[in-house]
């Protein structure tokens, strides 16, 4: 499976704009299975929703995530800040042409006050695409180990993480994205966000790691990896580690 990690400079909550920087990194890059996009990649991190998230239901982000699936034949995923009913979620989309997967961000971000405003998810939620199984996370979800946990909630080949992971804590992102791909014996995608919002700046650091821990591809080397389900199947059965999980 082919994935690109679309890393891109998010406007402040200007959806359009956003939208067609998104569309013109599709096309101008290689044709791929899987596009990944950030954390909230249509607003930036709005930890005050109100009159920035779009609602879910009427969301010009989301459409446009349908349309590509479907015209390219792909799969894209990324969170979006919605208003679904009388809340707020943080919701990680995976979309192919033939179904939309949604997961809720289990950790909101309290040190940004993030959980003031957003609702949180309650489970963890696999993807199926490619014969790939991917289970989706957001930002912050990546400090919390036992919940990413190989077999807790499903198995998986790949974690799938989406980010607005700020310049300032860049040491714990590079050894937490490896550390998730070792200890699960998995692929992590990992994609954040670079450039600034009115918080704080990003520098990106977007980048497919594989299950023994070595960076494929890492922006700005390269934007591109391709997963190999049969290679991750082999070293599962060689070296039986989550057979010994707790």
């Amino acid at each position: 499976m082919k994935v690109r990690l679309l890393q891109t400079d998010i406007l402040w909550a200007d959806v359009e704009q956003n939208i067609e920087n998104a569309q013109r990194m599709i096309d101008e890059g290689e044709a791929s299975d899987l596009y990944v996009l950030p954390e909230m990649w249509s607003t930036g991190f709005a930890t005050m929703p109100a009159g920035i998230a779009e609602d879910e239901q009427s969301s010009l982000a989301l459409q446009w995530m349908k349309q590509v699936a479907s015209a390219r034949g792909c799969a894209i995923c990324g969170s979006l800040a919605v208003r679904v009913g009388d809340c707020y979620r943080n919701r990680h989309y995976f979309i192919t042409p033939e179904a939309t997967t949604c997961y809720d961000k289990r950790h909101l971000f309290a040190y940004g006050h993030e959980n003031l405003h957003y609702t949180r998810g309650e489970k963890a939620v696999i993807a199926q695409w490619k014969g790939f199984r991917c289970l989706l996370q957001t930002c912050y979800d990546l400090r919390f180990p036992v919940f990413s946990r190989y077999g807790r909630a499903g198995e998986y080949d790949a974690i799938i993480y989406v980010a607005n992971w700020p310049a300032s804590r860049m040491s714990a992102w590079q050894i937490l994205t490896q550390a998730r791909a070792i200890e699960n014996q998995a692929y992590v995608i990992a994609v954040n966000r670079c450039g600034n919002d009115p918080q704080t700046n990003y520098v990106g650091d977007s980048r497919i790691i594989d299950p023994v821990g070595r960076i494929m591809a890492r922006i700005p080397n390269t934007d591109t990896g391709v997963l190999d389900l049969s290679v991750l199947q082999q070293m599962r059965q060689r070296f039986r580690v989550l057979d010994d999980r707790d």
